[in-house]
């Protein structure tokens, strides 16, 4: 049986050790050829030797998504390797300063709509012409941080709201081209990452992985925290042609902590 994204071209930025490299799995296994991005590239080496193992193609190309020349060095890059883009993931991720806004420096704050906002914005403008050919797809990965308002996340949330705004004016400034722009909105996801800032955690108060694990999912319906496979499948409904009707939308992936 074919895949979801059979012999699609799929773009992924911010392929980093968790969602990324699972996504770029994910899609391969569901008959995607990957272009993956990032600024550490031997990493992109690692996680291109996954995908060619299930059968499928994949070029590596370092990017750091804040500079134009290496922007458009992946596009031009990307449409010589297979000649056509399918989807574009912008999965590229900041770190949030964890500081209310009177303890956050302005550089933290510009660094963070750069890569977020603009680095996202870069990609969609540089891919256009290959996505309006192919009718295409953008998913830009969001974060649940635009339902709440901790004290300790504004500037990440300046950000991401930013995003937000940003795919909800590309959905109605692409659609006639043929372009749809879905956003995902995940909180913790738990894998391995998680697990070690867990076990970080669990070490600086003394408590174990399980309770702070218990405490994070604490507040969702379902009592657990999405894993990374369960955060791609929402990528791939978004990125595939099942969603072919929809644009515009933001798809929450948190075990029910929040209602929209």
């Amino acid at each position: 049986m074919a895949g979801l994204l059979q012999d699609k071209v799929v773009v992924i930025s911010g392929v980093g050790p968790a969602l990324g490299t699972t996504l770029a799995r994910r899609c391969a296994e569901e008959g995607a050829d990957l272009i993956l991005a990032a600024r550490t590239v031997e990493r992109l080496e690692d996680v291109a030797g996954q995908v060619t193992a299930l059968g499928r193609r994949a070029l590596a190309v370092g990017t750091d998504i804040t500079d134009e020349a290496q922007v458009a060095h992946l596009v031009s890059s990307s449409i010589a390797e297979f000649g056509k883009v399918d989807v574009l993931i912008n999965n590229a991720f900041r770190v949030p300063s964890m500081k209310p806004f009177a303890k956050t420096g302005f550089d933290h704050i510009r660094d963070t709509i750069e890569l977020t906002v603009l680095g996202a914005l870069r990609l969609i403008q540089g891919f256009t012409p290959a996505l309006t050919e192919a009718n295409g797809s953008v998913v830009n990965v969001n974060s649940m941080v635009v339902r709440h308002s901790d004290p300790k996340q504004g500037a990440y949330k300046m950000a991401k709201s930013a995003l937000l705004a940003m795919s909800q004016s590309l959905a109605s400034e692409l659609g006639e081209a043929g372009i749809r722009v879905n956003s995902i909105l995940p909180g913790y996801i738990w894998g391995g990452t998680l697990q070690s800032y867990f076990e970080h955690q669990a070490g600086k108060y003394g408590t174990t992985v399980d309770e702070i694990y218990k405490a994070a999912a604490a507040n969702s319906d379902l009592k657990k925290l999405p894993t990374e496979d369960e955060v791609a499948s929402a990528i791939l409904f978004m990125a595939s042609d099942l969603s072919s009707g929809i644009t515009g939308q933001t798809l929450d992936v948190n075990c029910g902590e929040y209602h929209y």
